[in-house]
């Protein structure tokens, strides 16, 4: 059941991605402010991007809860703060130099691999899944999309007086937090399982499927917890529907699939294990 919560919105509708003011959406559509704070460190939140990190693998609920002090203080759902952005492609650096340190043939392949990680895994995939998340859950759950049939209107950035709305925003904070245990999972325990993964043993498919099963089971328990907050959204439990799937799938492959040979992060971006995988 979706929680009930009551928001204040003083001044007008709710913001935009960057979460702008509504008296400066009224002098014309700005630069959202996220953008506007990219290069602005010392005005970055890292103890908060700090504490989500490791609340959305033992806590999730709390990093959500905690929206609705954001909501009613900065009239937004979007944290116009790429301090969390920034603090997870760091921790994707050092774990990118240690794949590639182990298992990449030289600097060139290494540097590749931290590129492919931070750029193509994390921002590119977490862009792609942000946005088809806008648009379907937009429709499917929540007020719609210009052009699609929906409950009500729904755009990228929002104008003054209009109702609650699916911000663009939002659907990117709530994807770049849902990879967390991605990485935890499949970048760093995955890593440290490799000799164990890399083995020919029943036992060892069986640890290093398990592992892609944990990590997308909790991508899709943070991905609901993020969308359930939202009020104004209905029948997100949908969101839990893939884990089913995901389940069956893992019980086929331990017939013979050994993910990890096929999926394993350093391998996506080019590199061959040298483990025998």
């Amino acid at each position: 059941m979706n929680p009930h919560i009551s928001l204040p919105r003083p001044g007008g509708g709710p913001s935009t991605f960057g979460g702008t003011t509504p008296s400066s959406r009224s002098e014309g559509l700005r630069m959202p402010r996220f953008f506007k704070r990219l290069f602005k460190f010392p005005q970055m939140d890292f103890e908060m991007a700090i504490w989500e990190m490791t609340s959305l693998i033992w806590a999730p609920k709390k990093v959500f809860r905690s929206i609705y002090y954001h909501v009613k203080t900065k009239n937004t759902w979007h944290r116009p703060d790429p301090s969390f952005t920034y603090l997870l492609s760091f921790f994707l650096l050092l774990t990118s130099l240690a794949w590639g340190l182990a298992y990449a043939d030289g600097f060139g392949k290494t540097v590749r691999i931290t590129l492919v990680f931070i750029f193509i895994h994390f921002l590119a995939l977490s862009l792609l899944v942000a946005t088809a998340f806008y648009f379907l859950v937009g429709r499917l759950l929540g007020p719609g999309v210009p052009g699609l049939p929906g409950r009500r209107r729904q755009g990228l950035f929002t104008q003054p007086g209009e109702e609650e709305q699916l911000e663009f925003g939002y659907c990117f904070d709530v994807s770049i937090r849902a990879f967390v245990p991605i990485w935890v999972f499949l970048y760093v325990i995955q890593f440290l399982l490799m000799p164990l993964i890399a083995s020919s043993h029943w036992v060892s498919l069986l640890v290093g499927n398990s592992l892609y099963l944990a990590a997308f089971i909790y991508y899709f328990i943070i991905t609901f917890l993020g969308y359930n907050t939202l009020p104004f959204l209905h029948h997100t439990e949908l969101l839990l529907a893939p884990i089913a799937v995901l389940a069956i799938l893992w019980f086929a492959s331990l017939f013979g699939l050994n993910l990890p040979k096929h999926l394993a992060p350093v391998l996506w971006a080019g590199a061959k294990l040298r483990k025998g995988v």
